[in-house]
């Protein structure tokens, strides 16, 4: 997708995939800095690690805790976080306006840190559930101290309590790897709590329909699917490394091409 978009805008540039241990990130990200890089990307399972190792953190990446790109400028590492905007484009690009809708989010990692700082800016209620509840509870604290918002809550995902948070809501945001490759077969919610009138956003964008998405599909849902929230998080990011607009066109292409080329591919 941005090696697309680098030779789209005529930039002689490469993007490049490097596998880092979680015992070697401090390292990893020295390296970069030493290499000049001009940035790059934090996936699973960094994003919020990394906020320790950077030199600073812009506003968003700060309040969230939690940085999925890094800009190299001067040698220093400045964070920030791409994953709510890009969110909020892939909903709206749908014709799913989130202002004023209930949300149950699952999952408390760095992308529903992100998810859950931005949706609680615009949304009614927002309900965080994980299969960890205290670290859906710590989160729904933070989001309530850092926004003001007093209608976030967060608890355990166990059968009743999705039951009951299901029932309140209009919007089930997956944001957990549940139902990524190569464990398409999973799902973070069973299909009897889906319902025609939601809106049922995954992140996972491998498989581009996840077993969640076919689920809320079969019940007459909405559904928006990972590979729009990647194309538009990334074009966040090509912007803050090149100063350039991407293009987004070209982004979308590469990764749909590769994506439904190899249906089974898993995260890189």
């Amino acid at each position: 997708m941005q090696n697309a978009a680098l030779e789209a805008a005529g930039l002689d540039a490469v993007y490049l995939a490097f596998r880092v241990e979680p015992s070697s990130l401090h390292m990893a990200l020295e390296g970069f800095k030493a290499i000049g890089l001009s940035g790059f990307n934090v996936t699973i399972p960094h994003k919020v690690a990394v906020m320790r190792h950077l030199d600073d953190r812009e506003e968003t990446a700060a309040t969230i805790g939690a940085a999925n790109t890094v800009v190299v400028h001067n040698g220093r590492l400045i964070g920030h976080n791409t994953d709510g905007a890009g969110a909020l484009a892939a909903l709206r690009e749908s014709g799913v306006e989130p202002s004023g809708m209930r949300v149950l989010l699952l999952g408390s990692g760095g992308a529903a840190r992100a998810l859950a700082f931005t949706l609680a800016e615009i949304a009614e209620s927002v309900t965080i559930l994980n299969r960890t509840g205290s670290k859906a509870q710590t989160l729904a604290e933070d989001v309530r101290r850092a926004t003001g918002a007093t209608s976030v809550t967060g608890g355990d995902a166990n059968p009743s309590t999705l039951l009951k948070a299901a029932a309140r809501s209009n919007m089930v945001v997956n944001a957990t790897s549940i139902g990524m490759n190569p464990d398409a077969g999973e799902t973070p919610i069973a299909r009897e709590l889906l319902r025609p009138d939601m809106v049922v956003f995954d992140i996972v964008y491998s498989p581009l329909e996840t077993r969640l998405l076919q689920d809320a599909g079969r019940v007459g849902a909405k559904c928006v699917n990972g590979l729009t929230m990647l194309v538009w998080q990334g074009a966040l990011a090509f912007k803050l490394w090149t100063g350039a607009e991407a293009p987004v066109s070209a982004m979308r292409e590469a990764l749909t091409t590769v994506l439904r080329a190899r249906p089974d591919r898993g995260p890189d």
